[in-house]
């Protein structure tokens, strides 16, 4: 056998396609049973288990719906700081992590509107914003631009989170604070003022990731643009 047909048979054993799909189906199937990737799962399990408790429409139930939105928002900090850690970022938490946190949230705001909790225009708005960013994000990618979450999608996020939290404890309480009274407060009013105030965040963010997206775009263009010009200069010269 000469040197140069056996590099070629080495060359084809390397691109067995049947051997490189096995890899690929291993890699998925270890990515799926990674601790970050197991916790990202679990908060999708949890979404049908809070929603079932908000069915009761009981306090008690209310409450353990808040403790379970409350635990699977926790998982979400978790499972990041654990794929980091760890040294296990995957494609596959990449795709799901977002996906468990939308699906979480908007789950629990429209059965919030079913229980007449939250106004159907403010939820419609709120979707409306996710998906939207969620869309501009990917074209985004798709064209090598990077856009992060500014401050405002942040301050968003938190007050989102904690405006549902007291929505799904929905009920009123008699609260009082260091010996002081505080009287009859209904958590459910004090939420939906919270998630009221996360649409102002959720427009103002939008509004970013509108200029950044544009600013990255037109700067990659004018870079395109100097490159030819480069090369039609070269060319000539």
């Amino acid at each position: 056998m000469t040197p140069a047909s056996g590099r070629a048979r080495q060359s084809l054993v390397t691109e067995d396609p049947s051997r490189s799909r096995a890899e690929r189906r291993r890699s998925l199937r270890q990515d799926a049973f990674n601790i970050p990737n197991v916790l990202t799962m679990g908060r999708i399990v949890m979404i049908p288990l809070c929603l079932w408790l908000l069915d009761k429409d009981t306090p008690k139930a209310g409450f353990w719906a808040a403790l379970v939105f409350t635990g699977a928002a926790l998982t979400d900090v978790l499972d990041g700081y654990l794929a980091r850690k760890l040294g296990v970022v995957s494609v596959l938490g990449k795709l799901i992590d977002p996906l468990a946190d939308k699906l979480l949230v908007m789950a629990c705001l429209v059965w919030m509107v079913k229980m007449d909790r939250m106004p159907a225009w403010a939820v419609i708005v709120l979707l409306a914003r996710e998906f939207s960013v969620t869309s501009l994000r990917s074209v985004a990618a798709s064209e090598g631009v990077i856009i992060s979450a500014g401050q405002e999608g942040k301050t968003k996020t938190a007050l989102q989170m904690l405006g549902i939290i007291l929505l799904l404890s929905g009920y009123p309480y008699h609260l009082s604070y260091a010996g002081l009274d505080l009287g009859v407060v209904d958590l459910a009013n004090v939420g939906r003022v919270l998630v009221y105030l996360s649409l102002v965040f959720s427009v103002a963010s939008m509004a970013q990731y509108l200029s950044l997206f544009s600013a990255a775009v037109e700067a990659k263009e004018e870079k395109l643009r100097t490159d030819e010009s480069s090369r039609s200069v070269n060319d000539r010269a």
